[in-house]
């Protein structure tokens, strides 16, 4: 494949598109071959199946000039498609659609999650080079540590206040805007922060929080107010622990259109019978929301709660943008980042570790949520 490519990249520039063309049907005619033509029953068909046994064997066998990798290509395509002829006198012919629709997710998988995985939690017991074995010393070092125990205490405190606060104030506006005159326009506002990034998010609240000499012009917009009311500038995201804070209301602003819009699309979803006999009933305002609206959103809470809360365990983007961790900011993302940055392989993989322990809960949780709402339709 490699000397196939560079011999188009030596060819001129619209000689290489035909080629290019060709390669790409090639690769669909085979894919549809596997998941359309492969599992067909029939004489015909098997024909085909021995064609292909013969002739692909033959084409690797030129490509590549090795018999052995020829047989072993033969043998493969020879045992898949006598078990697929051996099934299909069962009825059952549909081995390499399974095969054609689960492999490139397996393998995307198995490469982009599950060896990441396991090599990840090999490496949190190892040193820093990856070369000796050191049992739990960096987790001992995390949990012993100012700075580990920080990073890990910021973090708690950061899946705590974001999902809290962002879904209380998405529910809200979307109970308080809901068949409003101007619901289109409100929902657009708050929504806005949700296309901006994390980075570009963190650099327009760098901003707002930024601090100069008294004796100079204030550029931040918080102390230009305090300013303006015979105050001193502050240093926002130097005092230790409300920096931290600071921090989360950059969160807070992005995910809170995502409550928003998820929970008034739920509550729209809520029959209106169900609202106008707990109004027949008289029961006011709030007993309606707490008796007829949450329950009708329960669902929609769990999944907009458990998402938030995934991305406050991995936030990283805000801290490192806004302060780098600086001045007791930092978070287990930022960490590991830190760590690996200063080759600590080991401390770093010991901080993802712990970010997945933190995490699983929240995903075993909303995976037996899941699994309940199945049972109960």
């Amino acid at each position: 494949m490699a000397g196939f490519l560079k011999w188009i990249a030596t060819l001129p520039s619209l000689v290489q598109i035909p080629f290019v063309i060709a390669a790409f049907i090639a690769v669909v005619a085979l894919v549809i071959f596997f998941v359309e033509i492969a599992p067909r029953s029939g004489r015909v068909y098997t024909v085909i199946r021995l064609v292909v046994c013969v002739v692909a064997p033959v084409i690797i066998f030129f490509a590549l000039g090795s018999v052995w990798w020829a047989a072993a290509v033969a043998a493969v395509l020879g045992g898949l498609f006598f078990i697929l002829d051996y099934r299909s006198r069962q009825g059952a012919g549909y081995l390499f659609q399974l095969i054609g629709f689960l492999a490139p997710a397996v393998a995307l998988l198995g490469i982009g999650l599950i060896y990441p995985t396991v090599s990840t939690f090999i490496a949190a017991f190892l040193n820093s080079r990856g070369n000796r074995f050191v049992g739990l010393e960096n987790f001992v070092w995390i949990f012993t540590q100012q700075t580990g125990i920080t990073t890990v205490l910021n973090t708690i405190v950061w899946v705590l206040v974001v999902p809290t606060v962002s879904t209380i104030f998405g529910l809200a506006y979307a109970v308080f805007i809901d068949k409003s005159r101007g619901e289109k326009i409100f929902k657009v506002l708050v929504f806005m922060p949700m296309a901006i990034s994390f980075v570009g998010a963190s650099i327009i609240w760098r901003f707002v929080y930024d601090a100069n000499p008294p004796d100079q012009q204030q550029i931040g917009l918080l102390n230009q107010f305090v300013v303006l009311f015979g105050g001193q500038p502050v240093q926002w995201l130097q005092n230790s622990p409300w920096n931290t804070f600071f921090l989360i209301v950059v969160l807070i602003w992005v995910q809170t259109g995502f409550a928003m819009v998820v929970l008034s699309a739920a509550i729209k979803g809520v029959p209106a019978e169900q609202v106008e006999a707990a109004q027949l009933d008289g029961t006011n305002a709030w007993q309606r929301f707490t008796n007829v609206t949450v329950p009708g959103i329960r669902s929609s809470l769990i999944v907009v709660l458990t998402t938030i809360s995934i991305a406050s365990l991995k936030v990283f983007d805000i801290v490192r943008t806004m302060t780098a961790g600086a001045n007791n900011t930092s978070v287990i993302a930022n960490e590991m980042y830190t760590q690996w940055k200063g080759f600590e392989v080991g401390r770093s993989s010991a901080f993802a570790v712990v970010l997945f322990v933190l995490v699983l809960p929240i995903v075993i949780y909303n995976a037996r949520q899941i699994k309940a709402q199945r049972e109960i339709r």
